[in-house]
């Protein structure tokens, strides 16, 4: 678990780019909760400069909310933020409210169970930053691919212990940034959908 700062030690995330800069909102320090650190959080959205702005975004196991605000905040066109936990949910709901973030909706709910649903309009940018060490990246990959949830060149930020070895990712999924600390991993892959079906009709037509 990556050592936190001293702005989340006393409970606050600081939004470090876009609309709202500077901006801090208060956390609960009795929730748990792991906030990608500042620092990432720069090096993550550098990464993404590319493809944020009026990227519809996907933010699971949302947490402190520090991804998906932030992605709101460089000018996404849209945040989808999923939260199990009732107290963070309403935390959450805060915040929105606070920013005035009319293109972001908060929904309480089991994330996994929701990615299980059939998704009616993929996304561009996926958060993946589950609570460490139960499992549950091995069980949300595969139902973003199986529900569709995914727009066919997405990006997908995962963040994992540094021992995680993310053997369930597919195929088609890039590797495209990747920073490993004594405890944490963070990875950017991204989609090619359009390549990997070529691939495969190139296969066929060689048979």
């Amino acid at each position: 678990m990556a050592k936190p700062s001293q702005a989340q030690r006393q409970g606050q995330i600081r939004i470090i780019g876009g609309q709202w800069r500077g901006r801090k909102l208060t956390i609960s320090d009795s929730i748990g909760l792991r906030p990608t650190s500042c620092r990432m959080r720069e090096t993550l959205f550098n990464w993404l400069a590319p493809m944020i702005k009026d990227a519809r975004c996907l933010d699971c196991f949302s947490g402190s909310g520090a991804l998906g605000l932030e992605a709101l905040s460089r000018h996404a066109a849209e945040a989808v933020l999923l939260e199990s936990n009732e107290r963070v949910a309403k935390q959450l709901l805060l915040h929105l409210s606070i920013l005035e973030a009319k293109n972001a909706q908060m929904i309480h709910t089991n994330t996994l169970n929701w990615l299980a649903r059939p998704c009616e309009k993929p996304f561009d940018l996926i958060f993946l930053d589950p609570p460490f060490h139960q499992g549950l990246l091995s069980y949300a990959i595969p139902l973003l691919e199986q529900q569709s949830w995914l727009a066919d060149e997405a990006w997908i930020y995962i963040e994992s212990e540094s021992s995680h070895t993310l053997a369930m990712i597919p195929s088609h999924w890039r590797l495209q940034k990747e920073k490993i600390t004594r405890h944490v991993a963070y990875r950017l892959f991204i989609r090619e959908l359009f390549f990997h079906r070529r691939g495969a009709f190139k296969k066929s037509c060689c048979k």
